[in-house]
């Protein structure tokens, strides 16, 4: 342990490597982004959104269990096995989205999805933070989501086109399985566990233990409650753009091609935003870095109830990409920084546990508006709530 060293130049090739593998992790949500609303309706006839809505769902909550269990497990098990287990468990992904016979299938491949994510997603987040030290964990977190988020872009745009030529199944997914077979590939034979690093950063810590480390980080400790209600509410209202948005320029005769374009540039900006905002978080105060970017995300989703044409919804796409980039590195950054070595990785799962649950919630509620008033109901009230976290990270965040 003599030779372990932190910092991002003292282990670039490790987080080279975890960068790589986060793209491909989050190429397998991409997989579903633009089309599988799509397929709900035109191949298993859904016409209720919250039936249709129902895969984010169970995404959602399968994804924040399974965060909350990778943090309390990581330091017992070590962060590379389940990083591999993750990858093990999204072999059967692509293929149940390929050749699915019912809804239910579809239901079931969004379950593994959502092991998948929480497990491996999550274990490239901590063993980031546990090998650049203190200095650099905003820009390390940009690089992560980066790379993650603009591979959601990516592959979110190419099933739409691969599905406008040539159609919804099965060959969009052939993504997925080449996903698969590399993700668990660097996984197994080339990342290599941080424990060291974990253990070389704790000599030096001087941030006290938390007394209860899942009701600290969900609302008593003031910094890392204010993070964990933005965080459930930004999954909230991106949960709502994954399900709806899809739905809502499908009805105003957007041809897919034109939906896939809309709905990859907003986690296109926010992938590409990271590189920025991940650095602006180790420099400028976070509290402002999250109320600005929650703010603008209120703003944006309020905006998209009165578009109609194409240029519009693209450009607002781009704004809330911008808003989200700006919170989302800066998240895992202020639970890094308000949290003991030994309390980080069980933090962040809890952490991510609430803001996972987002999805299901924006799900439920948005597919529920809609359903009994109207889409751009549910666009309005969603973005009222994001309103509303802004202005409680204003308030209850010390710094």
């Amino acid at each position: 342990m003599e030779n372990v060293k932190l910092g991002l130049k003292e282990n670039w090739k490790q987080f080279s490597l975890l960068v790589i593998v986060n793209a491909f992790v989050g190429g397998m949500v991409g997989l579903e982004r633009s089309i599988l609303p799509e397929i709900a309706a035109k191949e298993f006839g859904l016409a209720v959104k919250t039936a249709i809505l129902s895969f984010i769902v169970v995404f959602g909550i399968t994804k924040a269990i399974t965060n909350y269990y990778t943090g309390a497990l990581a330091n017992k098990y070590g962060r590379k096995k389940l990083l591999i287990l993750g990858w093990l468990i999204g072999i059967p992904i692509p293929f149940i989205l390929m050749f699915a016979p019912n809804w239910n299938w579809i239901i079931f491949a969004n379950l593994l999805l959502g092991i998948n994510q929480g497990l491996a997603w999550s274990s490239t987040v901590v063993m980031k933070i546990d090998l650049v030290g203190e200095k650099q964990r905003g820009f390390a977190m940009g690089l992560n989501e980066f790379a993650g988020y603009l591979s959601i872009a990516v592959v979110a745009f190419l099933t739409g086109w691969i599905a406008s030529e040539y159609g919804l199944r099965p060959y969009p997914f052939y993504i997925g399985i080449l996903l698969v077979i590399l993700g668990l590939t660097f996984s197994t034979f080339f990342i290599k566990d941080t424990k060291h690093h974990v253990a070389k950063e704790l000599k030096t810590s001087n941030i006290p233990l938390l007394k209860n480390i899942f009701w600290d980080t969900t609302w008593k400790n003031k910094n890392l409650g204010s993070v964990s209600q933005a965080g459930l509410i930004n999954n909230l209202n991106d949960g709502m753009v994954w399900g709806i948005f899809p739905i809502l320029l499908a009805s105003k005769n957007f041809s897919l091609e034109e939906i896939a374009i809309v709905i990859a540039i907003y986690p296109a900006v926010w992938g590409i935003g990271q590189l920025f905002t991940g650095k602006m978080a180790d420099i400028y105060p976070k509290k402002q870095l999250l109320f600005i970017g929650m703010f603008l995300q209120a703003i944006t989703l309020l905006l998209f109830a009165w578009s109609t044409t194409f240029y519009q919804y693209a450009i607002l796409s781009g704004i809330l990409g911008w808003g989200t980039a700006m919170v989302y590195p800066t998240f895992l950054a202020s639970i890094a920084e308000n949290t003991n070595p030994t309390d980080r990785a069980k933090s962040i799962g809890i952490f991510r546990l609430w803001r996972d649950l987002g999805y299901a919630i924006g799900a439920i509620t948005t597919g529920i508006i809609a359903d009994l008033y109207s889409i751009n109901s549910a666009i309005i009230f969603i973005g009222s709530l994001t309103l509303i976290s802004a202005f409680i990270v204003k308030v209850r965040m010390s710094k």
